[in-house]
């Protein structure tokens, strides 16, 4: 029993780990990603704009992608359970404290910082650990870690608009608050340091790899096409309520994203063992970019369905390929912290996403030109990693393969 469930590579142990991922994931973005279908109700109550109100969420997604490069360094040196237990208690406070505000500025504090901070402890230190158990089966292992997200997403915002047609959206967000905290504490025990880790390398210079040409192309990437997924996210619940559906509705098709992108990331996964994963993560980045022309030209609520279906699918797929990407370039050394680096950019994408997006829509008085500005983001963000090239990965690959060897 011993073996088998000892700390070895790809070992049942191993596996452990990745539930724990998946479970930290599913709440992080479970929680995070169900800011839509509070949004209209959280404006009527508090008397606020659109623009107003989309900045708790981009708060929050800024504090998490921000704290991100902190809390997976501090993951890295000392151990990821007292910093995911810590994400478990801020996440529940910041959303019980949440439940009795009485204007939009003090919600920028409870949910923007308090669920911010959570997410942060909690996604990237659990995400990061994936890598450093697996030799064989990484690229599978980081898509199921990775589907959590997915999950949350599909489950979470019908739970939550159908709690919020019941109870209202105070009482959701306390219940949110107890069942987060709890879950994430659960993870919190799971964790274990990985156990592949490069020792006898050189230390590697954070400075020289975000300066190089791959880390720079893939960051643009990142940023342009995050701030054009952000923009769903926030404003298509709202959007679908103003076409005259109803609010679970429009709810379903944030977890149509969410439960479709579950099939993006499992599947991109196992071709990720297979294939390279840099011509995959550019095909997703352009179908993802493709995608907010149906939205465009959605005449009725089936088109919006589409359009969830193909977003959900290549956001997916996208999101499980660039921990790969990440190893394959720049090595399994202080994971955590690459990743806290690189995902500062989606921080980035938080602040301009919404706000940009719900600023068009209030100035223009609808929806055509917020979504314009998203089909614009994507096409970008696919322009900065066409580049990129295999040959450019070559040295990096061989040092992640020979952890693995």
């Amino acid at each position: 029993m011993r073996s088998f469930w000892g700390k070895a590579p790809d070992s049942p142990r191993a596996w452990f780990v990745v539930g724990a991922a998946f479970l930290a994931s599913f709440v992080v973005f479970g929680v995070t990603y169900s800011f839509g279908v509070f949004l209209q109700p959280m404006a009527v109550e508090l008397r606020a704009s659109r623009t107003a109100t989309s900045a708790l969420f981009a708060i929050t997604s800024l504090v998490n992608y921000t704290l991100a490069s902190v809390t997976g360094r501090l993951s890295d040196r000392f151990g990821p359970r007292i910093v995911i237990g810590a994400g478990a208690v801020a996440m529940g406070v910041g959303l019980a404290l949440t439940a009795f505000i009485h204007n939009m500025f003090v919600g920028y504090v409870t949910y923007g910082v308090g669920v911010g901070l959570g997410a942060a402890c909690a996604y990237v230190p659990t995400l990061a650990l994936v890598g450093g158990w697996f030799a064989k089966r990484r690229n599978t292992a980081l898509g199921i870690a990775a589907a959590g997200t997915g999950c949350g997403t599909l489950a979470t915002p019908p739970i939550a608009a159908a709690l919020i047609t019941r109870y209202g959206w105070r009482t959701t967000d306390l219940i949110l608050g107890l069942v987060a905290a709890l879950l994430l504490s659960v993870c919190a025990w799971a964790a274990d340091r990985p156990i592949l880790t490069p020792a006898t390398a050189a230390k590697r210079s954070i400075g020289r790899m975000i300066f190089s040409a791959e880390f720079i192309l893939l960051y643009a990437s990142w940023l342009l096409a995050t701030t054009a997924l952000f923009v769903p996210f926030v404003l298509l619940a709202a959007y679908a309520r103003d076409r005259g559906n109803s609010a679970v509705d429009a709810a379903f098709l944030l977890s149509c994203i969410g439960g479709v992108s579950i099939v993006g990331r499992l599947g991109v996964g196992v071709l990720g063992d297979r294939f390279g994963v840099i011509s995959l993560f550019k095909i997703t980045v352009l179908v993802m970019a493709l995608s907010y022309v149906i939205w465009l030209v959605a005449p009725a609520y089936l088109f919006l369905i589409v359009f969830a279906v193909v977003l959900g699918l290549s956001y997916g797929a996208r999101i499980s390929l660039m921990p790969s990407v990440l190893i394959e370039f720049f090595g399994l050394e202080d994971l955590g912290g690459t990743l806290g680096v690189f995902f500062t950019s989606s921080g980035i994408s938080a602040v301009l996403g919404p706000l940009l997006a719900a600023y068009i829509v209030d100035a223009a008085g609808g929806y055509r030109w917020g979504i314009v500005f998203a089909l614009g983001m994507g096409a970008l963000g696919f322009a900065a990693i066409a580049p990129l090239r295999r040959n450019d990965r070559v040295m990096a690959h061989a040092e992640a393969r020979a952890f693995g060897s």
